[in-house]
């Protein structure tokens, strides 16, 4: 009893499900049927469904009526049988029916669903891969560009090389991809570099925009500029060369681009032009042949209109990938052929690929890029974004290859009868392809890259831990020890330069200036220095206007004259801007020594830090020169009028007096030693000096000296500077005796002993000096540089400005290359990792 209601209850649910699943279908049947109606659709579509609905119609009343089996209209559904337990034998078939028809289109429906959604997995995960490997590609990539000249030969990902004869369309179907005219265009030769393009898909960007990684030009929205800065790139190879195998590299982020890595190559020519070298041919062969090689894939174009037999990209890919596993053939310009043509092409049978073809009309039409300011590009594109080429070429292909038929059944199913072959079409479908291809590719060397990764990190770790011991630097910690190591140098060189040494330093210049005014008012005679000889008269003129030193012990106390000349001597030595030089000859010294320790130190090797050193020293010692000046200026103004002397200052002078005189002595008979040596001894010399002083006297003629006497003119020059050199010794000599007696060891006798008291005006001016320097110039400078530095190198600075400020360092280059080396293969390597992780988790979520 019990087991007749459970089949009782199962028959009746069963039942009303299949009453349910009747009456979906048939409002469905209903309203796809009205829609259809209501659409403008063609007339075979019509006829299709109407034929249908009524052949269903005309069968089930068929069935209805005469009780027939559904074998024939329906195969596969199976009859229901009429003897069910309730006994309701009428409509049985027709229920029956119908729940096999609503059970079809329910499997159908979800089929379709889970089909859709598979496939939408598919492509997120294939996109993911690629996106994903795409990243750990340019991390390879920086490596191999800055990673202390070290190349990753053993890790190479598959990009995709594209080649092709000039004018084959390779551009265009770039850019169709893209969907942005940004290649260089132009007559002549214009793609002179490989062009390494990295395409990345972003969702969420505000707008598409290019970078030159390389270039450091930041994000470039606008693709003309994109496409000028190209053609300078590649126009900067001059003539003479052609081309050039250094990389152009640029990353181009956009949500209308698929995740690709496409390299463009110059195009293949058949003979060099009159202006190209002779082996350009050759080199472009060579750079191609480069990178179409193993594991990167080739997409080899050819122009519809040309013999595929002449197609120089095929020829190329089939020498280096001669079974045709890794090349992809793309046929443009199928708009100028005709269609059965293009098919033939596509069907892959002269020159076979394992990859296939694709035919693409990847030109925009001129009618529609003329009527872009229609907005018919908008339009076309969906977007909005009247540049978007892409989508317009899209809707040109849709609508070419369907006013053909001929595309229309190539697009269907192969025919085993006919041996046609399905072919590929458009540049959608192109971009599709790429993408598995590529992603199929990169999962097939997921393993052999993770392996040749980590040897790479095992042997850069090996080398990091032996040449480095593991010990990590980085740009800021450098420039910190730097600097640090500079202050130190400054703070020893502000403890030995300091008062006593500018005092020493000014003394000095002071004592140069002495010397040179007790040589222009007391050692110097006028007739030493004519070069032509003396009249009598001028002999006594000259006597009346400078008096020889000679006389100064003997002179009367009261002489007017030599009061004269060291009053004289006075005046210009302190009204010879003493603050002004001193001011100089202090702010060159600590510019010299700053520049001494730039180039001594740690800053040696850093041209651009160096500049900032010298920049930060010439600021804060201008911004303090007129100051300073002034303030010396008006502090020795004194001395300008009155001189005051104390016994223990004129003891003082005297002996310095005596020193600077004995210098000055040793400093006269050196250049007179070196003198004679020149001549050929001091007996030539003589001789010379002899003849030099008749001319003087006039009792020779310098005519004479060549014919006469065999002396040149150069000869006599050194005969005057050997005659000056004498009697400046002999004078000097003279005013040492004079410091040495009696007369000058009293200050009363200043005017007979001016070497003397001009040294004690020079020392009281020092001091007056010294003073101010060292609380108005040197205090300041030793206080404002270090915290200047700090500004402008400690926080003054960028990350990448402190990198650049490193890497001049030759040994610390070398280190941070090879660490920055080991951390991004580090990276990479756990990047793969992860990707591989990912796909063993798909695989097993798969099974």
């Amino acid at each position: 009893m019990m087991t007749a209601n459970a089949s009782a209850e199962a028959a009746n649910y069963t039942q009303k499900k299949i009453e349910q699943a009747t009456d979906w279908v048939a409002s469905t049947a209903s309203s796809v049927k009205d829609g259809i109606d209501a659409l403008s659709t063609p007339r075979w579509l019509k006829a299709l469904f109407d034929s249908s609905t009524s052949d269903g119609q005309q069968g089930s009343r068929s069935e209805h009526d005469e009780g027939s089996s559904h074998d024939t209209r329906n195969k596969g559904i199976p009859k229901q049988s009429s003897n069910n337990e309730n006994g309701d034998g009428g409509g049985g078939g027709e229920e029956a029916a119908l729940a096999g028809v609503a059970a079809a289109a329910a499997t159908a429906s979800l089929s379709d669903e889970d089909a859709e959604e598979r496939v939408a997995a598919t492509n997120a995960q294939m996109m993911l891969l690629t996106r994903k490997m795409i990243e750990i590609r340019n991390i390879l990539q920086e490596i191999s560009t800055s990673g202390g000249g070290q190349s990753l030969t053993r890790v190479q990902l598959p990009s995709i090389v594209v080649v092709g004869s000039q004018s084959s369309g390779k551009s265009s179907v770039l850019e169709a991809i893209v969907g942005h005219e940004f290649l260089p265009k132009g007559n002549n030769m214009v793609t002179r570099r490989p062009i390494e393009l990295t395409l990345v898909n972003s969702p969420d960007a505000a707008a598409e925009y290019g970078e030159f990684p390389a270039l450091k030009l930041g994000k470039i929205t606008d693709f003309s500029q994109i496409q000028k800065t190209l053609t300078d790139l590649n126009l900067a190879i001059p003539d003479c060369e052609a081309v050039s195998d250094d990389p152009i590299r640029l990353n181009i982020y956009s949500p209308h681009v698929p995740d690709l890595t496409l390299i463009d190559l110059p195009g293949y020519i058949q003979i060099a032009a009159a202006d190209q070298p002779e082996s350009l041919k050759s080199k472009i062969t060579s750079l191609c042949d480069k990178y179409i090689a193993a594991p990167n894939i080739i997409l080899a174009i050819s122009a519809a209109d040309v013999d595929l037999a002449n197609s120089t990209a095929l020829r190329a890919a089939k020498r280096i990938d001669p079974r045709g596993e890794r090349t992809i053939g793309v046929i443009t310009k199928l708009d100028l052929v005709d269609p059965s043509r293009a098919i033939d092409l596509l069907q892959n049978r002269s020159y076979p690929l394992q990859m296939g073809y694709v035919g693409v009309v990847s030109k925009v039409p001129t009618s529609l890029t003329t009527r872009a300011s229609s907005g018919l590009l908008s339009r076309f594109s969906g977007s909005g974004d009247s540049s978007d080429i892409g989508s317009v070429i899209a809707k040109n292909e849709e609508l070419y290859f369907g006013r053909h038929p001929a595309f229309t059944r190539a697009l269907g199913d192969a025919d085993d009868r006919t041996g046609q072959q399905q072919v590929t079409l458009g540049v959608i479908n192109l971009r599709n392809k790429l993408m598995r291809i590529l992603e199929r590719t990169m999962a097939k060397n997921l393993q052999p890259t993770c392996d040749a990764i980590h040897q790479e990190l095992e042997e850069t770790a090996y080398q990091f831990k032996v040449e480095y011991n593991d010990r990590p630097i980085t740009a800021e910690s450098y420039l910190a020890q730097s600097l640090d190591s500079f202050k130190l140098s400054f703070k020893e060189f502000a403890g030995k330069f300091g008062r006593d040494q500018v005092r020493a330093m000014l003394k000095s210049e002071l004592d140069q200036r002495v010397l040179d005014l007790l040589a222009q008012r007391y050692w110097n005679r006028l007739d030493e220095e004519s070069t032509s000889p003396l009249s009598p008269l001028d002999d006594i003129a000259i006597k009346a206007i400078l008096r020889p030193v000679s006389e100064l012990p003997i002179a009367p106390s009261d002489d007017v004259y030599w009061h004269r000349q060291l009053d004289a001597c006075v005046s210009n030595l302190t009204k010879s801007g003493v603050g002004r030089t001193s001011t100089t000859l202090v702010s060159n010294a600590l510019s010299g020594e700053m520049e001494h320790l730039v180039n001594s130190g740690a800053f040696k090797t850093h041209p651009y830090v160096k500049t900032i050193v010298q920049d930060a020293t010439m600021e804060i010692l201008s911004s303090r020169f007129y100051s300073t000046a002034d303030q010396v200026e008006n502090c020795i103004k004194p001395y300008k009028y009155e001189v005051e002397v104390e016994d223990r200052e004129w003891s003082k002078s005297r002996e310095h007096a005596f020193a600077l005189l004995k210098e000055e002595l040793r400093q006269c008979e050196a250049a007179y030693y070196k003198l004679q040596r020149s001549v050929g001894g001091g007996k030539k010399l003589s001789q010379v000096e002899k003849f030099v002083e008749k001319n003087r006297k006039g009792v020779v003629k310098i005519e004479d000296a060549n014919e006469v006497y065999g002396f040149s003119q150069a000869l006599i020059e050194k005969g005057r500077e050997g005659l000056f050199l004498t009697k400046r010794a002999d004078i000097i000599r003279l005013r040492m005796q004079a410091l040495k007696s009696k007369q000058c060891k009293s200050k009363d006798n200043k005017y007979y002993c001016p070497e003397v008291f001009l040294d004690v005006v020079a020392d009281k001016l020092t001091q007056t000096a010294v003073l101010f320097l060292n609380v108005e110039l040197l205090s300041d400078f030793y206080y404002h540089l270090p915290r200047e530095l700090d500004a402008r190198l400690g926080h003054g600075l960028g990350p990448q400005q402190m990198e650049n400020f490193a890497k001049e360092n030759a040994k610390v280059r070398r280190h941070l290359e090879l660490q920055e080396r080991k951390q991004k293969l580090e990276l990479a390597a756990e990047k793969i990792e992860s990707v591989i992780a990912m796909q063993k988790t798909t695989r097993l979520q798969s099974v």
